[in-house]
This record gives structure tokens, sequence and C-alpha cells, in this order.
């Protein structure tokens, strides 16, 4: 019989697993780099309490597939004790690909790959250390597996992925507005057609859960501070990049920005991923102290705007920005900061965000009703304010030094 090992969870309190390869793949290098990668990237300049980790949030992911997978097996579903660890092992590793500051560098790095896809990498490469017991949990997380449910369970629009992010990003920013019935709605979780629904009684706790991921993502994930912060960094990473000052820096974060690596790369190249694995927060703060006094103008300044906090200021708006007047601040900047046209660009950042709490078709959320049927929740007759919330809302930002005249 296995040892159950314990971990006391500031969220669930104690979780335990069960599992001794689930135990084993916890304690591997691997897994303990994302202690040191935080889960809301800059989040903390504006929620100083937004320290929680991609480490502490795989955990309660992981403790949640245990308890919708015990709520099914109590409701006569088959679930064999390999499954119930692969389903817990695809949910643990489901964001082990992501690098510094999570999202907010996902493509600054490794352009035009997703930390999914890296996610994948590590699953490949663990599976070899642990003797291919990870074929199941690699074939669930790729929706390859016959049983589909479980693939559900792991990444959907109702995933005990985003069950615990919602709970957990607002119990450590303060968010109140986040806060889920994690266990009413697991509770309510069922298997129709290997797919996975919920029982009527529970839909209002998913018409919370809908508007409670669309606040939050207004006010934390996209918040207009955070998303200043983050795209400074993202233009910091980018003059270095172009300036080439690598040589005070750590050796993984050398390696990616000496090098551009395409998907086929990273998939035939296991090194890419070896030295992936030795990269996080750690890496990107120790070059930004180090740039900070950089004798390149824009590298400096921009380091040691981040460090002290010093932000830029930022806009949202409904409508999109002009050229002319993007052309415009460009110029005041080159003014105002002395700068050759080329380095203001670092300086100014304009683009998109959207918010949609729920997408219409695809991968729905579906009631199953006292009588039988099974239907979207977004059809529910006396819920019409779910469709209200599946409206893509865009809104458009502009970034630049406060300096600058808006």
């Amino acid at each position: 019989m296995e040892k159950i090992k314990k971990i006391n969870d500031p969220i669930y309190g104690f979780i335990t697993i069960k599992s001794d390869l689930l135990f084993k793949i916890v304690n591997h290098p691997f897994f303990q780099r994302l202690r040191r990668i935080r889960q809301l990237g800059l989040s903390e300049f504006v929620y100083p309490g937004a320290t929680h980790t991609r480490f502490h949030h795989a955990l309660g992911a992981t403790h949640l597939m245990g308890m919708a997978l015990d709520q099914l097996k109590e409701k006569g579903i088959d679930i064999s004790d390999q499954e119930y660890e692969s389903a817990q092992i695809a949910i643990l590793l489901h964001d082990i690909g992501h690098g510094p500051f999570s999202h907010a560098l996902e493509f600054s790095l490794l352009q035009n790959i997703t930390h999914e896809n890296i996610s994948l990498q590590f699953m490949k490469m663990l599976n070899i250390q642990f003797s291919n017991k990870l074929d199941l949990a690699i074939s669930m997380f790729k929706n390859t597996y016959s049983r589909k449910f479980f693939h559900q369970l792991i990444s959907s629009q109702l995933d005990v992925d985003r069950l615990d992010y919602l709970n957990r990003d607002s119990f450590y920013t303060g968010v109140s507005e986040g806060n889920i019935s994690v266990d009413r709605i697991i509770s309510h979780l069922m298997v129709v057609d290997d797919q996975i629904v919920v029982e009527e009684k529970a839909i209002y706790s998913i018409e919370n859960f809908l508007n409670a991921r669309r606040l939050m993502y207004w006010q934390v994930y996209l918040h207009k501070t955070a998303l200043s912060a983050e795209r400074m960094l993202i233009n910091l990473m980018a003059r270095a990049k172009e300036v080439h000052s690598l040589n005070d820096v750590s050796k993984a974060l050398k390696y990616f920005l000496e090098n551009n690596f395409n998907l086929d790369d990273i998939q035939d190249k296991p090194e890419i991923i070896a030295h992936f694995s030795l990269l996080d927060d750690v890496d990107i703060w120790h070059a930004i102290k180090t740039w900070s006094t950089n004798k390149d103008k824009v590298l400096s300044q921009l380091s040691g705007r981040l460090l002290n906090r010093d932000l830029f200021k930022i806009k949202l708006s409904n409508e999109p920005l002009a050229k002319s007047d993007i052309k415009a601040f460009k110029l005041a900047i080159v003014q105002e900061h002395h700068l050759l046209n080329k380095e203001a660009s670092y300086f100014l950042s304009h683009g998109e965000v959207t918010n949609s709490a729920y997408i219409l078709g695809g991968k729905s959320i579906n009631i199953l009703t006292k009588k039988g049927n099974v239907i979207d929740i977004a059809q529910a007759a006396d819920l019409p304010n779910i469709k209200a919330m599946s409206k893509i809302v865009k809104k458009y930002y502009l970034c630049l030094p406060k300096t600058v005249s808006l």
C-alpha cells in the first residue's frame, strides 16, 4: 500500500497525494521549477498579495481533479486506478511549460510556441524517465484517449484548471468577485455520452462561475496597470535581444535570447527543453537588475523603471488608435527622451485585449435537466445573461511614458 502524502494548502486545507508516481513527479526538478514562477506574472504590482506560484496552482488543480473523479465514481462512472492516476498526472503537468512570469513572456522567449506545446515536451521527457508510465496521461492531455470526458476535466470551458485558478487568484489578490462554489459545482458533475455535464441543480453556480471569470479578467488578468508592466517587460526583452547585451545574464536566459527556435526544433531537440527547465523568474529579475546600469539608454531606463515600479501610463478605449496618432506619440517620445525613432518604439505599446466569459459552440458547458435532456447552458430559458456574457468585448490600449500628453 502506497504511503499517503499530505500538503497543507491555504485554499483547500490538507490535500492528499495518494500515488507514489505522482509524488515523485512533484519532487522532480522540472516540476519544482514552478515554485519560482509567479502565477499572475507582474500582477503583484497591482495586488501585493499576488505572489503565489504555478506550483501552488498545479497542486490545487490536481486536488480538484481527485475530487471530481471521486464524485463521478460515486455516481457509478467506471474509472480505473490507472485512469484516476493518469488524469491527476495530466492536470499536475498541464502548466509545466510556462516560462518566466507565466503568460507575460509566453511568446517573447519562444515565438509562436504556446506553453501547452512546451508542457507536452516536458511530459514526453518525464515519460522516458519514468519508464513510459505517463503514456495514458499524455493521451488524455492531447485528447487522443477514447474516453473524452477526461480531457474535458483537463481543458474545457469548465475544467478543474479554471476552477482552481479563479478561487486561488481571487484569494491571493483579495478580489472577492472571483470566489466561486467549487464544491457545489464538482458535486453536481456527471458524465453523459462520454461528455461532462452539470446537473441542473447547480445551474446558478455555473452562472456565478462565468460571471466571476468575466470580472476577474477585467479586474485582475487584464488590469491596465499590470498590462503596462507586462508590455514594458516584453519591450525590455526585445531590446536586450536587439543590442545583444547578454554577457551578465544567466546561461539559460542567454541561450534563448541568442537563438530563435520553432515548434519543430523543440520537438526534435530535447536539449532546448533541458535549457528551458533551468529558466524562471529569478533569471529575469537578475537580468533586469544587471541591465539597469547598462550603457544602452533604452535597456537601462526600462529596467530601472520596472525595478522601481515607475510604470508607463496606459489608456483603454473602445476604438482603435489612428496611425497618425501613433506617429505623433512616437515623435513626442523621441523629442522628450532624446531617442532615435527606432528606439522610441520600445517606449510605446498599443494593441487590443479581449474578454469573453463564455464562448458559444465548441467546448460547451452542458446542463443535464431534471427530465434527462442535455442542453447548452446558454439555452437555459431563465439565464439570458449567459448569452450576454458570450459576447466578446474588445478594448484597445495605449501605453507610453507619463510625460507624454495623451
